[in-house]
């Protein structure tokens, strides 16, 4: 995800609240630095003000969508009038929320248009072999018992499961699960990893570990 928002409380209370729900978030404070950002990282969507400095919100998105780019993008703004939505969404925004927003409608929102990106036919629930992930309610069944999941865990055995039986590599993981700043030769996926495989597959017949490669998620053998 990418925010772009430059009052700090704003910036801050958005980015722990996706961090918490599984994305991993890179945030902006001004336009110019958001707009590098979109043009040199892939995104599953964006959320973006659009008084910002430099270079302001509708300006971004209008240029990321003249050099083809559609990350699903929602305005979060002050500005609350009919004409400013209009020009929210002429300027190439996929929806628009006024301040003061609930967090939880902020999250529904950038959810939808992700489903909506990905044109997912079963957006709320992914399954594999035993393995069960409640995408709406954020909860996880192996043969109908219920697995408590820590945020970055639950969003790595997402990836795993939307990527079921194909390799992934760290670095597909680091890029999907982190942020763009983690060194690529850190441990922190094979910690993370670990962690899972005690909860999910504590008999090792799920999750497989191709040395070298990166890691294939199965149904249980």
């Amino acid at each position: 995800m990418l925010v772009l928002e430059d009052d700090p409380k704003i910036a801050s209370f958005v980015v722990k609240g996706l961090q918490q729900n599984g994305f991993a978030v890179d945030h902006a404070s001004d336009g110019e630095q958001a707009l590098f950002l979109a043009e040199t990282t892939a995104y599953d969507a964006a959320v973006m003000d659009i008084m910002v400095p430099k270079l302001d919100g509708l300006s971004v998105v209008q240029r990321i969508r003249g050099r083809a780019g559609r990350v699903p993008v929602l305005f979060l703004s002050a500005r609350a009038s009919v004409e400013d939505r209009i020009r929210g969404l002429q300027a190439g925004g996929d929806d628009y929320l006024t301040k003061p927003f609930a967090f939880s409608e902020l999250l529904a929102r950038v959810q939808a248009l992700i489903r909506r990106a990905s044109q997912s036919t079963e957006p709320t629930r992914l399954t594999v072999g035993d393995l069960a992930l409640d995408l709406m309610n954020r909860e996880l069944t192996r043969g109908g018992e219920r697995i408590e999941l820590q945020p970055r865990e639950f969003a790595l055995l997402e990836y795993l499961m939307r990527h079921a039986g194909r390799t992934v590599t760290k670095t597909m993981i680091l890029e999907h699960v982190w942020d763009y700043s983690f060194d690529p030769q850190t441990n922190v996926v094979d910690v993370l990893v670990h962690r899972l495989r005690a909860k999910v597959d504590p008999d090792k017949r799920r999750l497989h570990t191709l040395r070298g490669v990166g890691y294939v998620l199965r149904p249980a053998a």
